[in-house]
């Protein structure tokens, strides 16, 4: 496991289009369909990393609340399921049904959608205003396992509360995500 920062790239950019198989059913999902209306959270996840294992209760519960307020939510998984094979299709299906996932989740096979959004670990997290800007490239909270920080998603929450209200995201204060490095193909 390689400790990983999220790739530190200037705020701004137009959310990358994409088009990928959701886990659990297998149909195509194209990024015009799933960020249409409103902010979008997109983030890099993937089954086995132990920093996403350990804030994924937390995490399913902050996308529970926030998609029905409005935020859009997408989880994407990029690693290479040739040497990581915990990490393939069928585990993100079972992974996707035994947290009960009220997003999709979808498998970036070639990885190119991960370089499109410079997604280095997992966690990895860009929020989107409704135009489709980049307002957040950051950490979930604070939370690291063994670092006995409750998980929260306070940092993630005070994105989406101000998308929500209208306000501004602060550049400043971006904190980045740490996790496991994507796993890349040779």
């Amino acid at each position: 496991m390689a400790l990983t920062p999220t790739t530190s790239i200037p705020l701004g950019f137009r959310a990358p289009d994409f088009e990928l198989p959701e886990a659990r059913t297998g149909k195509l999902l194209n990024s015009d369909e799933l960020m249409k209306e409103g902010a979008s959270v997109v983030v890099f996840i993937c089954n086995h990393c132990p920093f996403v294992v350990h804030i994924m209760e937390e995490f399913v519960a902050f996308a529970n609340e926030y998609t029905n307020r409005g935020i859009n939510v997408v989880a994407i998984s990029s690693n290479d399921v040739e040497n990581y094979p915990q990490d393939d299709v069928p585990h993100m299906k079972a992974l996707a049904e035994k947290h009960d996932f009220c997003f999709p989740y979808l498998y970036d096979e070639t990885q190119e959608v991960a370089k499109a959004y410079d997604a280095a670990c997992t966690p990895d997290f860009s929020v989107f205003n409704e135009q489709g800007i980049c307002v957040y490239r950051g950490q979930f909270d604070s939370s690291r396992p063994g670092n006995d920080v409750p998980v929260t998603g306070q940092d993630l929450r005070k994105v989406c509360d101000a998308l929500l209200e209208g306000g501004e995201v602060p550049a400043d204060g971006q904190i980045p995500s740490i996790g496991c490095n994507i796993k890349w193909k040779s």
